[in-house]
């Protein structure tokens, strides 16, 4: 087992704060360990996915419009009946404690500041339970379909007494990607932190890694699943559930022939599948295949508030962050969760500020510069 440190300290930070968020990531990679750091930032196989997410953001380009009044900018929204005051959402990561010794306390503690919501990871290094009496912002907790059934219903369960508003279903991975970083550290669990839902229901996962060391298939998600396992999760709940992990348009049909509540367009952060499109050049085919029939939201590559105004562009409702608020919690803490916050949603409001677009409603494709000049009029 490794017992390598998962942080080279955890002393209070001192001075200012990292100014955007690729600096937090080099802030933080001199606080971590190389285990630590490298399971965070890596990807799968070659990573070439997870850079396609970045690239192809900035592949984008922007419209800008002039004298519009954006005196005041208004990011609220409506999802799934819950009233966000901007449309950032903290996405699911395992093991926060790797990254800071509060572990998901102190992200929780973090979104709140920032009026965010966290969506709790099933392999997360603290309980649902206790992670719900530090958020002051709504909880919504992501799950993988567990080989035995009981397991899953258990999460389930769990989940809504702690109160969270909606589930993830992650979708994608029925195996696991080659991780080769991992692979190079031999990526261990430090002493004292363990997935915890699993530690009384499947104590072998709780300390299991994600290298195998023979074949392919391994102990922490089923990969039986199918579209009858997610009818059967729909039986054990009325609260919200979204499939995470969606890029093709023919299962984004498939979910909202169902009726399911939403879909997360990801590709797990180029942690699987690597070659993947990256998640924003998915996102148009997606949107014109549900047609509104169902929420639609976005992870992967989102650095900058330009990216942000982008994927709302292209129809998603709300974007996802994971990587960057691991460095802010790395970095400072709950502190530094908020501030990673904090930094995107100024960026955003400017960035929709100098498109011209005042409020969410007013984001639409023409956000958009496109090689092709659109047909306008003199009221555009």
């Amino acid at each position: 087992m490794n017992r390598r440190p998962q942080r080279k300290s955890s002393r209070p930070r001192t001075g200012p704060w990292p100014v955007n968020l690729d600096d937090f990531e080099v802030a933080a990679r001199r606080l971590l360990s190389p285990m630590a750091y490298n399971y965070i930032a890596g990807a799968a196989a070659d990573e070439y996915t997870m850079r396609r997410n970045r690239e192809a953001f900035a592949s984008i380009r922007l419209h800008p419009r002039v004298l519009v009044d954006t005196s005041h900018i208004d990011t609220r929204m409506n999802l799934l009946n819950q009233m966000l005051p901007f449309p950032i959402l903290l996405a699911p990561a395992a093991y926060h404690k790797l990254a800071h010794p509060e572990g998901e306390n102190a992200t929780a503690r973090g979104a709140g500041m920032a009026q965010a919501t966290l969506i709790v990871s099933s392999y997360a290094s603290t309980a649902i339970e206790e992670i719900a009496k530090n958020a002051t912002q709504p909880l919504w907790f992501q799950i993988y379909a567990h080989p035995d059934q009981g397991v899953t219903r258990e999460l389930i369960s769990r989940g809504q007494a702690a109160g969270c508003r909606a589930f993830c279903l992650t979708v994608d991975s029925p195996v696991f990607g080659a991780r080769n970083r991992e692979a190079r550290d031999r990526f261990c669990l430090p002493r004292g932190i363990y997935a915890e839902h699993f530690r009384s229901l499947d104590p072998k996962s709780a300390k299991a890694g994600h290298v195998l060391s023979e074949g392919i298939y391994g102990t922490m998600t089923d990969s039986s699943m199918t579209w009858k396992t997610v009818d059967w999760l729909r039986t054990l709940t009325n609260v919200p559930i979204l499939l995470k992990g969606v890029l093709s348009p023919q299962d984004a049909s498939l979910a909202a022939e169902r009726g399911i509540a939403g879909i997360i367009v990801s590709n797990h952060g180029g942690r699987n599948l690597d070659t993947a499109p990256a998640t924003i050049e998915a996102l148009p085919r997606i949107v014109q295949a549900v047609g509104g029939r169902m929420v639609i939201l976005l992870d992967g590559g989102i650095r900058r508030g330009t990216d942000v105004l982008k994927a709302l562009a292209l129809g998603a409702q709300a974007v996802l962050i994971g990587r960057p608020y691991l460095w802010g919690l790395a970095v400072g803490g709950a502190a530094g969760v908020s501030e990673v916050l904090r930094i995107l949603r100024d960026e955003f409001c400017a960035a929709m500020a100098l498109c011209g677009v005042p409020r969410i409603d007013c984001i639409k494709s023409e956000v958009l510069w496109r090689d092709e000049p659109p047909k306008f009029s003199a009221q555009n």
